[in-house]
């Protein structure tokens, strides 16, 4: 109940404040959402086989963003930040789609 009224809250302060992201910012933006989906979807198949942990899930969220951001970060300083930028995101992606079919299992029985 508390993270659907804090996904509301968010959603509505951002359609409120209408926050602009800084142009620095920009490449990491698409990483850190794809990292933080992949934590999301490890925290909901961990809930459904019944071993959830909130501090797990607070610590794999915010070291799965922090450390793909700081791969594509090391990329763009040694000038190969697309091609870090497209190897994280297929390494989370495969994470995802694992996650996903596990959670769709445990949903379907199937």
């Amino acid at each position: 109940m508390f993270a659907v009224l804090g996904l509301v809250a968010g959603i509505v302060l951002g359609l409120l404040l209408q926050p602009t992201l800084p142009p620095v910012l920009a490449p990491y933006f698409p990483i850190a959402i794809v990292a933080a989906l992949d934590a999301i979807l490890g925290a909901t198949r961990a809930y459904l086989e019944g071993n959830f942990s909130d501090r797990v899930f607070l610590v794999s969220f915010l070291s799965n963003v922090f450390i793909a951001g700081f791969i594509v970060f090391v990329g763009d300083l040694i000038g190969v930040g697309s091609q870090l930028s497209t190897g994280v995101v297929v390494v989370l992606g495969i994470r995802i789609f694992t996650n996903a079919a596990a959670v769709r299992r445990a949903i379907l029985h199937a």
